[in-house]
């Protein structure tokens, strides 16, 4: 009967119970979305606060167990890379080889003084700015 439907996008008639019912169902399914994330969030946030490091701590930690791992790591390289140097300016027959080697001698000792000046800086700034990156409430 016309007007007693509504038409769907495929052309057929449905009643306004049919329509309802989706919108109802639509309306459904987003409030279940919606109390499952903000569930999750609030497990998440629970946890995270009764941990017992907070995140800058844990940051922290990383960054100097990364840091000296690269500081080792690279003290390691530059004592080898300049046994390289050392045995190619020995054994090298010409001056031009004996200048490049001397050459990458100054850039792995710069390297590494840079490195390792970084983690010298730090390790006496560092205590002086306890304390001063806090947050009161």
């Amino acid at each position: 009967m016309p007007g007693t439907g509504y038409y769907d996008k495929s052309g057929g008639c449905n009643s306004l119970p049919t329509i309802l019912e989706r919108i109802f169902m639509k309306l459904c399914f987003r409030f279940l979305v919606l109390s499952i994330l903000i569930t999750a969030a609030f497990a998440l946030s629970v946890s995270a606060t009764s941990g017992v490091e907070d995140m800058w701590t844990v940051a922290n930690r990383i960054i100097i167990d990364v840091y000296n791992h690269i500081a080792g790591i690279s003290t390691v390289l530059a004592a080898l890379m300049t046994t390289v140097c050392v045995v190619g300016m020995k054994l090298s027959n010409n001056q031009q080889k004996v200048d490049q080697s001397v050459d990458w001698l100054k850039r792995i000792w710069i390297s590494w003084a840079i490195i390792n000046g970084i983690g010298a800086f730090l390790a006496y700034v560092r205590p002086l700015l306890d304390g001063l990156a806090t947050i009161t409430v």
